[in-house]
């Protein structure tokens, strides 16, 4: 190069700190992209978090909106529907203890069932509403309840086994659909079944909470008469993604219930 004349000597010079200057100029815009990015980047990350925040604000908003509501009308049902069942149980109850009539009296008695059957409706209602119960565990304890109450006053003997309950979170719906469903199975073996004895079962595992009928009475055959029943349990389970078993049993009738309780959040609404 030093025997290159001087003119183009200063102009490869001049060529290479304008190839220089070109390749730290494109470094410096990748580097001020680069920066760009990152900076979008964190801007989304903080718009996507302030989205999220925004929803759960609006699902708390939600559920306490929800809680509210629930509460009103469960005391609206007590204190207006609930008194007015007690009254007409009483003016009934009065009734008897007055009238002379035997011709009447079967009416009477009929009346007063009436009364109990619907106030043991309305406490269904009501502790379907009641947040309180809106847990597993709760909602087993419950359901308990109310099979010893039915085969109370019957030559059925029950018997109950209770698993491990988690304390999972159930919604009002599938606790009421799911009660109905049980409430079904057990109408049906004291009507149709002729068992001396029914096994009741409550279990969990993992996300599936699974509860067993089963009876040892005549079991289902053509000539069973249990009407719209069992299909309505089908329906009923397949509205809150469950699953409803007619399994197959040397003696009585076998159901099985199994709920899915992840499914409980995959129609929340935001």
């Amino acid at each position: 190069m030093s025997n290159l004349p001087y003119d183009i000597k200063i102009s490869i010079i001049l060529a290479i700190v304008l190839m220089v200057t070109v390749v730290i100029f494109l470094l410096f815009i990748m580097v001020l992209y680069s920066r760009k990015q990152v900076l979008f980047e964190k801007e989304k990350m903080l718009q996507n978090a302030e989205y999220e925040k925004q929803l759960l604000q609006k699902e708390i908003l939600f559920q306490k909106k929800s809680q509210s509501e629930q509460e009103r009308i469960s005391h609206d049902l007590h204190d207006d529907v609930g008194s007015g069942i007690t009254a007409l149980k009483l003016q009934a109850e009065f009734l008897k203890k007055k009238t002379t009539d035997e011709s009447i009296a079967p009416n009477i008695e009929e009346l007063l069932q009436t009364c109990e059957e619907l106030h043991i409706s309305m406490r269904q209602i009501l502790w379907n509403l009641n947040v309180g119960d809106d847990y597993l565990d709760n909602f087993t304890k419950r359901t308990i309840h109310y099979a010893k109450s039915f085969f109370a006053k019957t030559n059925i003997k029950l018997h109950v086994e209770k698993g491990n309950i988690g304390h999972n979170h159930i919604s009002a719906d599938t606790r009421r659909n799911v009660f109905l469903c049980l409430k079904e199975a057990l109408n049906n073996v004291y009507k149709h079944s002729k068992c001396k004895n029914v096994n009741v079962n409550f279990d969990q595992l993992e996300n599936i909470f699974k509860i067993d009928v089963k009876d040892d009475g005549v079991g289902l055959n053509s000539t069973s008469k249990f009407g719209n029943g069992l299909q309505n349990m089908k329906v009923r389970m397949a509205t809150i993604k469950g699953n409803y078993h007619l399994i197959p049993s040397e003696q009585g009738l076998h159901v099985q219930f199994l709920i899915d309780l992840e499914s409980e959040f995959d129609d929340f609404p935001m």
